[in-house]
């Protein structure tokens, strides 16, 4: 059977759809709302609108039921516009993603239904001010009480923590236990001990709420939790294992960006009489870029299609997150080189490309835990 690298007609239609929002719909405020540190809620509402919101939750729960590699080819296109609005929604499907792996017919009927028949958001709640990358430490406490769960601790981190209507938290029942002593429970906005605190000052990705979340002996119904006592940690490296594609794909977006302004720029400006885009070493440059664009494009729709074919892909999505994101980073820091002196400057959108990529090395899992995930997959099979 041939590989065939084409996309279905479905497909491309939606890549239109995305592509025609990001340029009429988040390019045009992308500057405004980081300036603002402000989620633009009003791309929000026009996202569910259009159907690219929560678009992984299966049509019978009011969703698109969307595979990975369509929220890839979403993915591109919105964080061409702006990575910081495009984690919102990235955000929300990872808060949705837990739901979908572990949750109950019920489960999935009652929180799934409460974001998709308005425009509304979920959340993923795992790190701690003391702990990221070491999942398995958690400080957060769930003590059992009759029927329900009495959560104590705090969560930092958090994108969309204030705005969703829901947060998958990760607790543990037992720190001694690590790993085998985490929970995984829904815990819906308003729920008395639980609040919300944003935080300000973030380098990138300001049109996205980042939050601290603060358990107070927060009362949550054990009808909420997913799976089962200790399911927890799994359930959220497999969450995780499938929500790092978005976030290459996301960065292959910021990368197409940085090539596009580069080239533009360099067509425009002049140096010793002629167009630097006539200069070999600019050149070079904006085929560095491409090459880098297109070997990560590839493999991020590798890794989706071994999600969407039901194949182990966990070091996929890691070699997918670590490599586009740093070729993402270099890409902007490049197309900040072409701009000189202007690339610095707010008044180009390069600089911007810059701070908000440089997220995407760090959340869902820092580069260097993806490479303890790839070593591990290498020492495995040999």
């Amino acid at each position: 059977m041939p590989v065939d690298f084409s996309l279905t007609e479905e497909q491309k239609e939606l890549q239109k759809l995305a592509r025609r929002f990001a340029r009429e719909q988040i390019a045009p405020i992308a500057a405004e709302y980081d300036a603002r540190e402000e989620v633009p809620w009003g791309v929000v509402e026009k996202l569910h609108e259009v159907g690219l919101l929560n678009a992984i939750v299966p049509e019978e729960y009011g969703g698109m039921g969307l595979g990975m590699l369509e929220e890839v080819i979403i993915g591109e296109e919105l964080a061409w516009g702006c990575m910081g609005i495009y984690t919102i929604p990235m955000a929300s499907d990872l808060g949705i993603t837990p739901l979908l792996l572990a949750g109950t017919h019920e489960q999935k009927e009652r929180f799934l239904r409460k974001i998709t028949q308005k425009p509304a958001l979920a959340a993923f709640a795992l790190s701690e001010p003391g702990n990221g990358s070491d999942a398995a430490a958690l400080r957060t406490r769930a003590v059992r009480q009759g029927d329900h769960y009495v959560l104590n601790g705090t969560k930092t981190w958090i994108s969309n923590g204030g705005e969703a209507e829901w947060v998958v938290v990760f607790a543990t029942v037992n720190p001694e236990a690590r790993h085998k002593g985490v929970i995984a429970i829904v815990v819906e906005k308003g729920t008395p001990g639980f609040t919300a605190h944003k935080l300000h000052g973030k380098m990138g990705q300001r049109a996205s709420g980042t939050y601290e979340l603060v358990f107070e002996d927060c009362r949550v119904p054990v009808e909420n939790l997913l799976g089962q006592e200790g399911d927890g940690f799994k359930i959220a490296m497999r969450t995780l294992d499938k929500t790092r594609i978005p976030v290459a794909a996301g960065s292959v977006g910021v990368a197409r960006r940085a090539l596009e302004e580069a080239a533009r720029y360099a067509k425009e400006r002049e140096a010793f009489g002629r167009p630097i885009a006539e200069f070999q070493a600019i050149q070079f440059k904006l085929a560095e870029m491409l090459m880098g664009i297109e070997t990560a494009r590839a493999y991020t729709y590798y890794a989706a299609w071994l999600v969407d074919t039901a194949q182990p892909h966990a070091h996929a999505a890691a070699i997918a997150k670590a490599y586009a994101s740093e070729m993402a980073f270099a890409a902007a820091n490049q197309a900040i080189q072409i701009h000189g002196g202007y690339g610095y400057m707010r008044e180009y959108p390069v600089e911007k490309l810059l701070r908000d990529v440089k997220l995407n090395q760090i959340y869902e899992g820092t580069n260097e835990i993806q490479r303890l995930i790839i070593a591990r997959h290498i020492l495995g099979q040999f």
